[in-house]
């Protein structure tokens, strides 16, 4: 079975990594609001809401940060050239 065979090494492309960090982003924060909401629904039990309420305050800081970070270079076993295939070849002498 022939398999594709990795060129090149670059990174992924700058709207790529911006779109999944914007992503991460989205998701983070949007578990912030069932946090608040379960903190207003649970007000009578002043420990779950307080606990709801502590989960939601760090998430927006952890957010940011993570959707500022660009992301470290991946190590993924890929299928490449054997390096003997990418050298030149002299040619056979000629008799």
């Amino acid at each position: 079975m022939n398999r594709p065979v990795l060129i090149t090494e670059a990174a992924p492309s700058a709207d790529e990594q911006l779109a999944r960090r914007r992503r991460k982003y989205v998701v983070m924060m949007a578990c912030r609001i069932p946090c608040l909401v379960l903190a207003g629904l649970t007000a009578h039990v002043w420990w779950l809401a307080l606990a709801f309420l502590a989960i939601s305050i760090p998430l927006p800081w952890a957010a940011v940060l993570i959707a500022n970070d660009v992301p470290a270079r991946r190590r993924e076993k890929v299928h490449r050239l054997p390096q003997a295939a990418l050298t030149r070849r002299k040619p056979p002498a000629r008799r």
